[in-house]
Formats: C-alpha cells, sequence, structure tokens
C-alpha cells in the first residue's frame, strides 16, 4: 500500500501572504491620498469662504459683456453668456491646433526627408533651419513673427494687394468672402461626402486594400468633392464674392484674419517642424539601404522608392515621436495670450477669470480641456499606429 506524498501545503498567516499585503498597502495608499485630497478641499473651501469668495458654475450662464476679436460663431458682448464665450475660445484653440498640426506635419517631412538629400546644399539648408529654429524659445520666435513681421506692414491706407483680390496690412490679411446661394445643403452634402470617404477607406483597410492606392485616391477624392458640387448646381450654382476694399480708416468687406492667428500659426508650424523634421530624418534613416537597393534594381525611380517603400516603414518609428510634437503644440498653443491671440487661455482662463473671480472653476475647466484633447490625439495616433504596426504569423 502507497503512503500518500502529498500532504497540505501550510497555511500562511495573512500578514505574511504576499498577495493580501500588497492588496493591504493599496487601500492604505488609496485611503491616505482621499484623506489628503479631502483636506485640501475642505481647506480650500474654508479659505473662499473666508474671503467671501462665490463658488460653483452659476456663472456660466452669466452675461460676458466684453467684445472677442475672432469668432467662428455668433457672438454679442451684450447677449452671450461666458459659457458662449468659453466656446468661441475652444473653436480658436482647436481651429489654430488643428491646422497647426496639417502644416507642421508637411513642413516636418519635406525638411527631414531634404536632410537626407544627396544634394550638398539642400542638405546643410534643411540642417541649419532645424539647428536654428528648434534652438530658439518659441516664445521669442511668436514676438518676433508679430512685432517684427506683420506689425511692420504697411498701414490701411498703403495696403498691399494679393494676388486674387487680397489685401495685407499691419491689421491682418484680407480675403475674398465666397457668398453662396443656398450654403448649408452645400456643406451638409460635403459632411456627407467625408462621412462617406471614410466608410469608404475603413472598408478598403479591412478588405485587404483589394483597391490599388491610385484608385482608392481618385474615389476618395470623388466622394469628398462630387456630393457638394451636386448640391451647389442643384441651388442654381450661384457663387458670388465679396471683395475687401480700403475704407477710410478700416478695410470694408471680405474675410479677416488676424495678425495675432497669423503669427501664432507661423510660430507654431515652423518651430514644431524643426523637431518633426529630426523624427522623419531618424525613421528614414533607420530603413536598411538594402530595401532601397532593392526596389532601384526592380526599376523603380528614387520617388517611388521614398514613396512606396521607405516611408511606409519609417512610419512605425516616426509616429511616436510624432506624436509627442502633436501633443507639444497643442500645449504651446497657450503661448497666444503673449501676443493677444484670443485662445481658450486669454479668454476663459484670462478675461473671464478675472470678470467672475472663480479662479478655482476656471482654472480646472481648462485643464480638463487640454487634457482631453491632449488624451484624443494620443488615441487616434496610438490606433493609426497599432494599425500599421508589423504582425508576427
Amino acid at each position: 500500500m502507497t503512503e500518500r506524498l502529498d500532504r497540505a501545503a501550510p497555511k500562511i498567516s495573512p500578514l505574511y501572504d504576499p498577495r493580501y499585503r500588497a492588496i493591504a498597502y493599496q487601500v492604505a495608499l488609496c485611503l491616505v491620498l482621499g484623506f489628503l485630497a479631502y483636506s485640501a478641499i475642505q481647506n480650500m473651501a474654508t479659505n473662499l469662504a473666508r474671503a467671501s469668495i462665490a463658488t460653483g458654475f452659476a456663472f456660466w450662464n452669466h452675461t460676458a459683456g466684453f467684445d472677442i476679436s475672432q469668432t467662428l460663431i455668433p457672438y454679442a458682448p451684450d447677449v452671450s453668456t461666458y459659457g458662449r464665450a468659453f466656446v468661441v475660445g475652444l473653436l480658436n484653440t482647436l481651429l489654430v491646433t488643428v491646422l497647426g498640426i496639417i502644416f507642421a506635419t508637411i513642413l516636418g517631412f519635406v525638411i527631414g526627408i531634404a536632410r537626407l538629400s544627396t544634394n550638398f546644399l539642400v542638405a546643410r539648408l534643411a540642417g541649419s533651419y532645424v539647428e536654428l529654429v528648434r534652438n530658439i524659445p518659441l516664445l521669442l520666435q511668436l514676438l518676433f513673427w508679430y512685432n517684427a513681421v506683420l506689425k511692420a506692414l504697411p498701414g490701411v491706407r498703403d495696403s498691399l494687394a494679393v494676388p486674387g483680390g487680397g489685401l495685407v496690412n499691419n491689421r491682418g490679411l484680407f480675403l475674398p468672402r465666397p457668398e453662396i446661394a443656398g450654403a448649408e445643403p452645400v456643406a451638409i452634402a460635403l459632411l456627407a461626402g467625408i462621412a462617406a470617404a471614410i466608410v469608404f477607406l475603413l472598408l478598403r483597410g479591412r478588405l485587404k486594400r483589394t483597391v490599388s492606392g491610385a484608385i482608392a485616391t481618385a474615389v476618395t477624392a470623388l466622394l469628398v468633392l462630387v456630393p457638394p458640387a451636386v448640391a451647389l448646381f442643384a441651388g442654381g450654382g450661384a457663387i458670388a464674392f465679396d471683395y475687401p476694399e480700403v475704407g477710410r480708416f478700416n478695410i470694408r468687406g471680405g474675410i479677416e484674419i488676424l495678425p495675432e492667428f497669423v503669427a501664432l500659426l507661423v510660430g507654431l508650424v515652423t518651430y514644431t517642424a524643426s523637431f518633426i523634421a529630426e523624427a522623419v530624418r531618424a525613421g528614414l534613416a533607420a530603413v536598411p539601404k538594402g530595401q532601397t537597393e532593392a526596389a532601384s534594381a526592380l526599376g523603380l525611380r528614387r520617388g517611388a522608392v521614398l514613396r512606396l517603400i521607405v516611408i511606409p516603414q519609417a512610419m512605425r518609428i516616426i509616429i511616436p515621436p510624432l506624436t509627442n510634437q502633436y501633443l507639444n503644440l497643442t500645449k504651446n498653443s497657450t503661448l497666444a495670450v503673449a501676443i493677444g491671440y484670443p485662445d481658450l487661455v486669454q479668454v476663459f482662463a484670462g478675461t473671464v477669470l478675472n470678470n467672475t473671480g472663480q479662479a478655482v472653476e476656471v482654472i480646472v475647466i481648462t485643464m480638463a480641456v487640454y487634457l482631453a484633447i491632449s488624451l484624443a490625439t494620443s488615441l487616434l495616433m496610438n490606433w493609426y499606429n497599432a494599425r500599421i504596426a508589423l504582425v508576427e504569423r
């Protein structure tokens, strides 16, 4: 008769069990952090009450009473609320952020590719640009573009003509304003076309790209352009332009683009592009030369080799640092307050805070907005990075 060799494992006291001990440490840490947060909030509430400072979000619906120089939505100082002013500042921030990301990416890729050019002059000019721009503080660059370049332009009466019927002076850039009969159906058709193009691209990715790149580009362009064109001509196809004209003291008509917006956009684009260029250069240099040599041996031209072979492989290396630069551009846009551009910080965390005195609520909302924008950017770039990542089989 065999004896059982297996014996019951000795019981371990919860004090010495690593699992229970780890849980106990985490609970204790949460309790300590909760106590500290509660104490800080109570202390803040006591100090605010002692200073007779109102708390809460009732100010959100109060009349703003101040003007904003750039508004993408209707805004009237005597009617609009602080909540409306918040939306105006947020839209201005999103406008400069989105345009900055687009233009900085294009410029950064061009300069990064130029840095690896076999042409000595092109490579040295690109390298000089990177070393010059990225080593000067962004705030100084914004002040340079605003005060030394844009504010040095002629006055209103001596406005310079821009090809296409525009004008430029020290008060900004004035372009012809298109006036479309029945603009709402055209806008709806454009949004529908963009949605259809996105659906097409997603389906193409799930079908493992059975449609070639050239055909996919053509179909995408048609889906975006054809619906608004049809809606335009269905409504009569009437397009008129309101051209800017020099008045006695200001410019009449057209679309006004503030010098503050131009200075901020140019500064953010040129500064961020210098860092993106280095990320692009590193990604391209990391692709083995054998890939380029094999593509050249097959008869592909240099442009096709770069577009079809090198860049798709380099993107897996470029995307992570590129995401960091997008986040930096978003946060650097808060420097708009230095040159008077009405972004979220200048409008909401500046004017609204000074008028209401509710610093805690205003600053918390502002921080939450920038956190949400940054997290959304990170999620989008992480999704794209996972989509193009190599999958081992």
